[in-house]
């Protein structure tokens, strides 16, 4: 059994995970107890529970526009909040699992392996490779590039012309704990196939759309993972 700090734990994913069964002892530390921003609350905490794993999932996501309306907030959270993390878990030698995004690939081939190239698309996808900077310099770290959504799709709406590699978070949170004593990389997803498809599997109807050339949304056309590396430790 290992002791286990999940930062985020009030988001909507780690929201899940409180609802896994699983043999080790989770913590989800609120703001108060536990401030990315704040050193000094990440030592305290780390005192009083004296974990094996932290689990780093807190941060700034949605809207996606907010990263680039409001940079500071952007940079305090998902740059310098890891990076405050990080050093607390190298000074105990406490190992650190951190949740990127596939929107770290370039996003327009698809079927990304995690040697590939890196160049993100929009301000959120360089948040998290800003993040991911500092966990790369810490040895005892995994960065899982998670590419997730929430079931059922919550949009009436799903681009057909948009390719991806979801996987729903309720499925990525059976398979976390598979990963505890992994380092490096792994890409995490589902096969790649257009996001109209994936919704319509559940939702049959879904509205397909396309979406346009030279759009503004800051979207991948193909962001899909090569997700081998994932299925070879879940064999």
């Amino acid at each position: 059994m290992k002791k286990i700090i999940i930062t985020g734990g009030t988001g909507r994913f780690g929201t899940i995970l409180k609802k896994n069964k699983t043999r080790h002892k989770l913590f989800f530390p609120n703001k108060h107890e536990l401030d990315i921003k704040k050193m000094e609350t990440i030592k305290n905490y780390f005192a009083l529970k004296k974990p094996d794993i932290l689990i780093h999932l807190a941060g700034l996501s949605r809207p996606m526009s907010i990263h680039k309306k409001n940079i500071k907030k952007s940079i305090d959270l998902n740059i310098i909040g890891t990076a405050n993390i990080t050093k607390a878990c190298e000074e105990k030698n406490v190992k650190l699992i951190y949740f990127s995004t596939n929107y770290v690939y370039p996003g327009t081939v698809g079927n990304y392996k995690e040697n590939d190239s890196l160049l993100p698309i929009n301000n959120y996808a360089w948040s998290k490779l800003g993040g991911e900077s500092s966990v790369h310099l810490y040895n005892n770290s995994l960065i899982l590039r998670v590419c997730m959504t929430e079931k059922p799709f919550i949009h009436k709406e799903a681009f057909s012309n948009i390719k991806t590699s979801f996987m729903y978070q309720e499925d990525v949170a059976k398979i976390l704990f598979k990963f505890l004593n992994k380092r490096g990389i792994i890409n995490i997803g589902g096969p790649p196939m257009a996001i109209y498809d994936f919704a319509r599997k559940d939702n049959k109807s879904i509205i397909k759309k396309k979406l346009k050339k030279n759009n503004k949304v800051g979207m991948p056309v193909n962001s899909s993972l090569n997700i081998n590396k994932m299925k070879k430790i879940l064999r």
